[in-house]
């Protein structure tokens, strides 16, 4: 998904500060930064589960993300937390502000 150095400039408070900017005028101020966090942990789980972070994998290979079975992922993830205040559009716009936050610091490139 990206090399070393694009992960060093990678910062977990710049990106929820980039998502919170990012979420549409309806949205903005509903989530707090941690539940924001605790959003992107999952995502970052489900990453890992299907090998998009595996240190060995071919860094120019195209990485094809189903955003349905992701937020369905986080979905499940909420509700097995008992954290259920979470409504799929708004998670995919989470996803897509983390996505847009990647873009502007160049980890895709």
């Amino acid at each position: 998904m990206s090399n070393d150095k694009n992960l060093v400039q990678y910062d977990e408070d710049d990106a929820v500060k980039y998502i919170q900017n990012y979420l549409p005028q309806e949205t903005k101020g509903k989530y707090s930064d941690d539940e924001i966090n605790y959003i992107l942990d999952i995502v970052y789980e489900f990453y890992e589960e299907k090998g998009f972070m595996d240190e060995n994998s071919d860094d120019s290979a195209i990485v094809d993300i189903d955003e349905d079975e992701l937020i369905a992922y986080v979905l499940k993830n909420t509700q097995k937390d008992k954290i259920n205040n979470f409504s799929s559009d708004d998670i995919s716009f989470v996803i897509q502000g983390e996505l847009a936050y990647c873009e502007s610091i160049g980890i895709f490139e």
